[in-house]
């Protein structure tokens, strides 16, 4: 069964149009993104937690934020090559980002897809829903469901073992397609989702306590099938 759901996806896929992958990150500085950290509203000597290093966008974890693109997008996917290098930790890729601070007064409105150390892949609902297949054994009981603080908020992906040991570079991918979010981790296929409640919006990279660096980041628009047929 999960091989033929696995097909499908795949042929859904090779249905649209993709364009020329472009990178989000220019090696040398954030151009084309700007930092939302709390911290550093009232403090102003706070450290920026993100950073350009031998290349590498780096994220050190502390103070807690978010980089985030100046650029709203729609329709695409993204490629990332990253790594915890020293010690396994937490960070995120967020996607359909939007209203700044609209969690705990840190997170954007926003689906988080999860790159925390054996856990990448998860979905967490930031004031936005999405539905998957088997929510009640992969998200809990119904009546806790939520996109708020206090509720469960946390999809867990579809697989285990996908990620490589710690100080290797893992690959992520993710396409967002309508309302839609498709996520491989290492070539694995770990989890799908659909009906999202937004379909456009701004990709955030999280600083949530521990130090990840980037070395890829990169975008390919898609044209689903019906669009590009339009065009013509």
């Amino acid at each position: 069964m999960r091989i033929l759901f696995s097909l499908v996806i795949l042929l859904i896929s090779l249905g649209n149009c993709t364009t020329k992958s472009t990178s989000l990150f220019n090696g040398k500085n954030l151009d084309g993104w700007h930092v939302d950290v709390p911290e550093m509203d009232s403090i102003p000597s706070a450290d920026n937690p993100f950073i350009v290093r031998d290349g590498n966008l780096v994220s050190l974890g502390i103070p807690r934020g978010h980089l985030i693109t100046d650029r709203v997008y729609k329709n695409y996917r993204l490629d990332i090559e990253y790594r915890f290098a020293n010690t396994p930790g937490n960070c995120g890729i967020l996607v359909h980002a939007s209203t700044p601070r609209a969690l705990y007064k840190m997170f954007p409105k926003s689906i988080e897809v999860q790159m925390e150390h054996e856990n990448a892949g998860d979905f967490w609902c930031i004031q936005m829903d999405i539905k998957t297949e088997n929510m009640l054994e992969r998200r809990g009981p119904k009546e806790d469901w939520g996109i708020v603080e206090g509720k469960l908020r946390r999809i867990q992906n579809l697989t285990e073992g996908s990620e490589k040991a710690l100080g290797q570079w893992n690959s992520m991918s993710i396409e967002c397609l309508n309302d839609e979010i498709k996520v491989w981790v290492n070539g694995d296929f770990v989890n799908y989702g659909y009906n999202s409640d937004e379909t456009s919006g701004q990709i955030a990279i999280q600083a949530e306590g521990s130090e990840v660096e980037f070395r890829k980041i990169n975008i390919t628009q898609i044209i689903a099938l019906s669009e590009s047929e339009n065009q013509y």
